[in-house]
């Protein structure tokens, strides 16, 4: 791991912590409004030949940034590591809550195990046991354009197929589902990654980590999960 332990950014929010994977840089969902008029002037001042894409990654980036808080997305790294091949893999890894308002959130991790037949083809669901509870990995590949592309941009726009792999957990100081995803192009590299978010949710923990008092009070499982993702990707 990076060493630094991420927590959500709005107090009213469930207090929880996890530790990001080496190899990864955490997106700020909340840029202030000066760091949005100098990255503005910065793309202004391009000159007129790279200036347009730059726009046009400038409003990707904004609208990704949109649709991460619009659905209560509280955490969001970008990770590149080298693919084995002479390049680089690209991942997003994100962290966010789903809200189960006077629901028992146990009940709804245990409704979503269900029959197979009510999940889409293809997807796989297990149960995991977590050092802060049970939780459940989905996993599957799917079919998605590619991003920076509107469906409505072109007649036939360019599809890509990504690995999509999620874990689902709660715990008793929260009434809300704990959901970290992750998210690569490089689906050769799915079992890398999928033991690069089981590392991640093994981090998981309600209790602050800077409040500990010994090594054994601290966040469950960040060792194991750190000498993971380092043993994939050095």
């Amino acid at each position: 791991m990076n060493g630094a332990f991420a927590e959500p950014a709005a107090e009213s929010r469930p207090a929880f912590w996890y530790g990001l994977p080496e190899g990864y840089v955490r997106v700020d969902l909340h840029p202030s409004l000066e760091r949005v008029e100098y990255l503005t002037a910065q793309v202004r001042a391009l000159p007129d030949d790279v200036r347009g894409r730059a726009e046009g990654a400038f409003r990707f980036y904004a609208g990704i940034l949109t649709l991460l808080n619009d659905q209560e997305v509280q955490g969001c790294a970008i990770g590149l590591h080298p693919d084995g091949a002479g390049g680089i893999a690209f991942s997003v890894l994100t962290v966010s809550t789903v809200p189960s308002t006077g629901v028992d959130p146990k009940l709804v991790l245990a409704g979503l195990l269900g029959a197979p037949g009510d999940r889409p083809p293809g997807e796989t669901l297990t149960p995991v046991e977590l050092p802060c509870g049970l939780g459940f990995l989905s996993e599957a590949e799917r079919r998605t354009t590619a991003p920076g592309r509107s469906p409505e941009d072109a007649d036939d726009p360019p599809e890509g197929t990504v690995w999509q792999g999620t874990v689902a957990v709660t715990g008793t100081s929260t009434p809300d589902i704990i959901v970290v995803q992750l998210v690569t192009a490089t689906v050769e590299l799915a079992d890398d990654y999928r033991d690069v978010l089981l590392g991640t949710a093994a981090t998981l923990t309600f209790t602050d980590p800077t409040r500990a008092e010994g090594p054994e009070e601290g966040p469950a499982g960040q060792d194991s999960a750190g000498g993971t993702v380092r043993d994939i990707f050095g």
